[in-house]
């Protein structure tokens, strides 16, 4: 007896659903908000890289595009430049202060014993000379002399060193400020005047003994770089 096999057709695999997910769109105030939030992000990363620009720029100009030859600054530039330091400072009048607080000026430093003998007062005498040549810039430099040690300053010098336009005289422990300002190699921390910027940064040092031309040339330079971001006044 003839016949046919039948078979039955296996169950086809089962086929899982593609899973679809809905995402809520935000509201038409979330994304006027969300965009909103970048703008006011990228106007304030704009106004900090308009006000920081001038600072690049005069610092860029005076330390990577200095001229060579005879234009070369007189003074050691300090690279990195240090901070003036957060240290107690003592008035001639008993009153403290901190040394950080001069900032805002540039500073012509000089740093000695009370005693200051005649190369202390040539440097000293530089200074006043100095500011006084920077003629209507002048009211941007400060002259600043760090005492470091306990004797008192002899009546007759101060008198003469806080006549208009007054020095600023401090008195700082020797081992603070020799941990702020260093000395060039062979010299004493009393045989340089030291520049310090508006920002409070030690970055140039002037040779033991400088010229005052030198000194001179290389504070004008600097006044002309910085004369877009600093303003005279502490």
């Amino acid at each position: 007896m003839s016949g046919f096999n039948s078979s039955v057709p296996e169950a086809p695999e089962a086929v899982d659903p593609v899973g679809l997910t809905v995402h809520t769109m935000p509201s038409p105030q979330q994304a006027l908000s969300r965009q909103g939030t970048r703008a006011g992000r990228l106007k304030m990363l704009l106004v900090l890289a308009i006000c920081a620009a001038p600072v690049i720029a005069s610092y860029f100009t005076f330390y990577v595009i200095r001229p060579t030859g005879s234009a070369r600054s007189y003074g050691a530039l300090i690279q990195p430049t240090v901070g003036l330091p957060d240290v107690p400072a003592l008035r001639p009048d008993g009153t403290t202060v901190s040394l950080r607080s001069l900032k805002g000026q540039w500073l012509i430093v000089a740093v000695d014993d009370a005693a200051c003998a005649q190369p202390c007062e040539r440097r000293l005498f530089m200074q006043r000379q100095l500011r006084e040549m920077m003629g209507r810039e002048r009211e941007r430099v400060d002259k600043v002399w760090l005492v470091v040690d306990d004797q008192p300053v002899r009546p007759e010098l101060r008198q003469a060193l806080e006549a208009a336009p007054g020095m600023n005289i401090l008195r700082v422990p020797r081992a603070s400020v020799a941990a702020w300002l260093h000395p060039d190699a062979g010299h004493a921390l009393q045989d340089h005047l030291y520049l310090v910027d508006p920002m409070g940064e030690w970055m140039m040092r002037m040779p033991a003994d400088a010229d005052p031309n030198g000194v001179k040339r290389d504070l004008e330079r600097l006044l002309r770089a910085s004369v877009s971001w600093d303003l005279p006044g502490r």
